[in-house]
């Protein structure tokens, strides 16, 4: 028996092999909803079985179409499930995330914090930024940062008040 949708034509031009075929429908239903577990992926399953079958001629040496039919749609469902090993699969996030503390990460708050006084730094004069930063960030003496700005160890002292005073300010400023 030659099984494809060119065979022999019964009324309404409807291949032989569909007719018999949709006999079968409620047999190959049956086991693809036991296979997927889900009422949309059996019929789906059931007409990607019925398209790989039509699709290709086929020879059967013996009558057995319901078989042939069974065994299709279960090497279909296996050649599925094959490919979707295969694929890498996004899992959603679990609702709530166990938080691992890093020792080596700087704490946020503190981070935070750091980032607002770099901000306020930055936007001091030139004069005062230079020395608060050659004192405070850099770590220089008094007299090395007067040496290496050339300027006196009273303006350096001066300049590191007022400095550190409109940094002050301008973070109280800005939390409130």
């Amino acid at each position: 028996m030659l099984l494809w949708a060119g065979g022999q034509r019964g009324a309404g031009g409807v291949s032989v092999l569909a007719n018999q075929a949709l006999a079968y429908v409620d047999a190959l239903h049956n086991l693809a909803r036991y296979l997927t577990g889900n009422e949309t992926d059996a019929e789906d399953l059931v007409q990607e079985t019925y398209a790989r079958v039509l699709a290709k001629p086929r020879f059967l040496r013996s009558e057995d179409d319901l078989g042939y039919l069974l065994r299709t749609l279960r090497n279909t469902f296996l050649n599925q499930k094959r490919t979707e090993s295969r694929r890498l699969r996004t899992a959603p996030l679990p609702d709530e995330l166990d938080v691992i503390a890093d020792p080596r990460a700087p704490d946020p708050a503190a981070a935070f914090e750091a980032g607002e006084v770099y901000a306020a730094v930055a936007a001091l004069p030139a004069d005062y930024r230079d020395v608060i930063v050659a004192v405070d960030v850099t770590g220089l003496s008094y007299s090395e940062t007067a040496r290496a700005l050339r300027i006196p160890e009273g303006t350096v002292m001066s300049r590191l008040y007022r400095a550190r005073q409109q940094v002050v300010r301008k973070i109280e400023g800005g939390a409130e």
